[in-house]
């Protein structure tokens, strides 16, 4: 009996521990299915972006990869700020072609021709032409600067263009319509003259290059040989031609009557100098009205670039950045940046990033977005940046130059100007500044055996 009672106890040991074994066994299998299963999940692809957006901008553009990224399961963007656009491009230079590369460089529209000949970018043609994807739905005289020979290299992100800026107030005390703005250089001239008092000057250019380009390209004017670099290198520099002198003549001439304020090269006293009252009217970005609207003690309006009378008005070069794409590195992440761009160009994004920004959005569409239109309406000023834009006649002119020496022949070009202040001659100024940037071309050529 006793025999029968302790094998009995050792058989519900026995059952217990199995028991116990088994549910144990099957904690373990479970919980070794859950890790599995977690593990399982494939490793997002990282994209690093590189991006020389500051401010209120750096947040704006972080919003939009913190959006992007939560919005799928398989990309994760990650943007990092790297200075102004000459110190991100000079730190691309030392890691292009390396594991330290990013994935997405944002490059300002004067690098174009530096990032296409440095051989360490994937054109975003290649995945356009792999999906079939329409670009029709970009804007065309944003996207014709990034493309060369029916190539896009680049997709556009920030553009902007030149407006004129005017204060009503002073507009209406002159005697002026408000409501229209200066179009041609003689009505600039004429009005600038009633604008000038004792404490107050007409007209201001700020010493910056784009503002020149802009003014040759708005008259047809180019900037250098080869159908602005676009039909081949450019060799020689053209902007010394009737419309680039025509600018300089319109700055000496008003400069010379009183009428013109030199501001020098700050973009900052610029813009202070007008919410002062000191100047009445002047050329800014496009992506800076709708902060001059709001902190100015006057009623602000913005007009087209003015042309010279007998003209035809060609309309704007885009300005701002682009997003390109590194070659050398995996494919994986270059099918995770084209996801990225084309989701940043959706209108639901663009249209949160030009009332952001103040940037032009790449979409038209997200102009019709409903937050856009009212926007538009506490904002007219944004509508006629983007009409000037819409208005542009594609050509070789209003497409931009393509050159490697752009940051440097802009130099050449401000000195220029500056010099007029000093009482130099406009053709005699524009001549040496096509000079040197001859110079300066030719010594690239050298450099890379072309």
């Amino acid at each position: 009996m006793k025999k029968r009672w302790l094998f009995m106890l050792l058989l519900a040991i026995t059952m217990v521990i199995s028991a116990c074994s088994g549910e144990s066994a099957g904690n373990e299998a479970e919980a070794e299915g859950e890790t599995e299963a977690e593990t399982g999940t494939e490793e997002k692809t990282e994209v690093v972006f590189w991006h020389a957006m500051s401010g209120e901008l750096e947040g704006a553009v972080q919003k939009i990869a913190d959006d992007f990224n939560a919005s799928q399961e398989e990309i994760e963007v990650k943007p990092v700020f790297q200075g102004t656009y000459e110190e991100a491009i000079t730190k691309f230079n030392t890691v292009a072609g390396t594991e330290d590369a990013p994935t997405i460089m944002q490059t300002f529209e004067v690098g174009t021709k530096y990032m296409i000949d440095s051989g360490k970018i994937q054109p975003v043609q290649k995945f356009i032409d792999e999906e079939g994807y329409d670009t029709s739905q970009w804007e065309e005289n944003i996207t014709n600067y990034y493309a060369v020979d029916g190539v896009q290299y680049s997709m556009p992100f920030n553009s902007s263009t030149p407006v004129l800026v005017y204060n009503k107030d002073a507009f209406k005390e002159a005697g002026l319509d408000p409501e229209k703005a200066p179009a041609t250089y003689d009505e600039l001239k004429d009005a600038a003259k009633k604008l000038t008092n004792g404490d107050q000057v007409g007209f201001s250019i700020l010493n910056y290059g784009w503002f020149f380009e802009e003014l040759l390209a708005a008259q047809g004017g180019l900037f250098v040989n080869e159908d602005n670099g676009r039909a081949g290198n450019a060799t020689e520099a053209v902007f010394n031609s009737e419309e680039g002198l025509k600018v300089f003549e319109l700055i000496s001439d008003m400069y010379n009557e009183g009428t013109f304020y030199n501001t020098g090269q700050v973009w900052d006293d610029m813009r202070a100098a007008f919410q002062s009252g000191k100047i009445a009217m002047y050329i800014d970005s496009s992506a800076g009205i709708r902060a001059m609207v709001d902190n100015s003690p006057f009623e602000v309006g913005a007009s087209y670039l003015p042309v010279p009378d007998e003209a035809d008005r060609q309309g704007v070069i885009i300005g701002g950045a682009s997003l390109w794409m590194t070659s050398d590195i995996e494919e994986e992440k270059q099918k995770a940046a084209w996801e990225f761009m084309k989701y940043v160009t959706t209108p639901e994004v663009q249209a949160e990033w030009h009332l952001q920004s103040g940037y032009f959005a790449i979409n038209p569409a997200a102009y019709e977005e409903a937050i856009v239109q009212e926007e538009w309406e506490k904002y007219p000023q944004l509508k006629v940046t983007v009409d000037q834009l819409k208005d542009t006649k594609p050509s070789t002119a209003t497409q931009g130059a393509l050159i490697s020496v752009f940051p440097e022949a802009r130099q050449k070009v401000v000195s220029a100007m500056e010099s007029l202040y000093q009482g130099v001659d406009p053709k005699e100024a524009l001549d040496r500044a096509v000079e040197e940037t001859n110079q300066a071309l030719e010594a690239a050529a050298k450099k890379s055996g072309n």
